[in-house]
């Protein structure tokens, strides 16, 4: 056996070893690297976690879609036979169930799971909710004096709001979709029909100055006095109200719907294990207290410290019960309706 026979068979074997895929050499382990996460959080909650994350788990990469609630359950349907997200992290708790039920969500049991109530959760573990979002009628503070705001939802038809409401596009919005839902309910509870409901949205119809693409023009419409009363979530209006922007609200007396903002890993994700790290992580009690002070998130967990959250979070309100698996199954068609029969037909 010659020295360059050695030689050779050694280059040989070199290449193989080369040639071999990178998922089978130690350390590189698919799942152990990557996360994909989808959401509709915002940049700045979204990159501020991240960075957190990876102070922890340098070797982590970490990457995010940032869209819609509804657009992420879109893609997640499109994608179902080839997943590429591994954490769906942001969308109420009927978009969530709706998932689940198209069978494109992992089963998984936080460590906290027994500190949520039954409502904010799946009963097979396959999302849970970790922020609660309360509706609210909000207004521009410097034109409506808080003694002459609405009071209550059917005070917002009154005509002297005649083309001074905004409104953003329901289609894609779980907070429109659970407010329009909500005011549909109120009559159907009694009747079993949406049809008193149609009516009251023709109302509302008739007072919209327009129909805004997203919450974040929303706002800044009011802001500006293009409109000035709405119907919007009360985390985005503290987000707004702390950057300066003449915004006030109020609780609705009858009742406001509140959404489970829940949290899912997607089933047959590619890096599981590190979904469930990451999901872990976002919803610690630290994590969770950071996120209330800091991005507007009211927690539902019941072990978290209430005393360590920010004031409005404790303000009492009237919660309106509704049934949820009622206007999750209907909504769809309740939606069609309204904009193919209601929206823009009632000046």
């Amino acid at each position: 056996m010659t020295r360059s026979w050695l030689l050779t068979t050694f280059l040989f074997l070199s290449c193989l070893v080369c040639l071999l895929p990178a998922c089978k050499r130690p350390g590189n382990q698919t799942g152990s690297s990557k996360l994909l996460i989808y959401t509709p959080h915002g940049q700045a909650q979204l990159k501020d976690f991240i960075e957190r994350y990876k102070q922890l788990h340098a070797d982590v990469e970490v990457q995010f879609l940032d869209m819609g609630s509804r657009e992420v359950l879109e893609r997640v349907r499109a994608e179902r036979n080839r997943p590429q997200a591994d954490l769906w992290w942001g969308a109420a708790h009927t978009t969530f169930q709706t998932a689940a039920d198209e069978n494109l969500l992992a089963t998984y049991r936080p460590s906290w799971a027994d500190k949520v109530p039954a409502a904010s959760h799946d009963p097979q573990d396959r999302w849970y909710g970790i922020y609660e979002t309360p509706q609210v009628i909000v207004y521009n503070s410097e034109a409506v004096p808080s003694d002459q705001a609405p009071r209550d939802w059917d005070d917002v038809l009154d005509a002297r709001w005649r083309d001074k409401i905004l409104i953003r596009n329901p289609n894609p919005s779980d907070s429109m979709r659970a407010i329009f839902g909500a005011m549909i309910w109120r009559f159907y509870k009694d009747t079993r029909s949406p049809d008193k409901g149609y009516e009251w949205l023709r109302r509302l119809d008739a007072n919209v100055h327009e129909y805004t693409a997203d919450g974040t023009l929303l706002i800044q419409k009011l802001a500006r006095r293009e409109g000035l009363i709405s119907l919007w979530n009360l985390p985005d209006v503290w987000q707004y109200k702390q950057r300066g922007l003449p915004l006030a609200y109020v609780f609705p007396a009858s009742g406001t719907p509140v959404i489970s903002d829940g949290i899912a890993i997607v089933r047959s994700a590619p890096n599981e294990e590190e979904a469930r790290r990451f999901y872990e992580f976002v919803t610690t009690a630290e994590s969770l207290t950071l996120a209330a002070r800091t991005y507007y998130r009211i927690p539902v967990r019941t072990d978290i410290d209430r005393k360590e959250m920010p004031a409005w979070m404790n303000e009492s309100f009237t919660r309106m019960p509704l049934d949820w698996e009622l206007l999750r199954k209907e909504g769809g068609e309740w939606l069609r309706y309204w904009d193919t029969e209601i929206r823009g037909k009632n000046k």
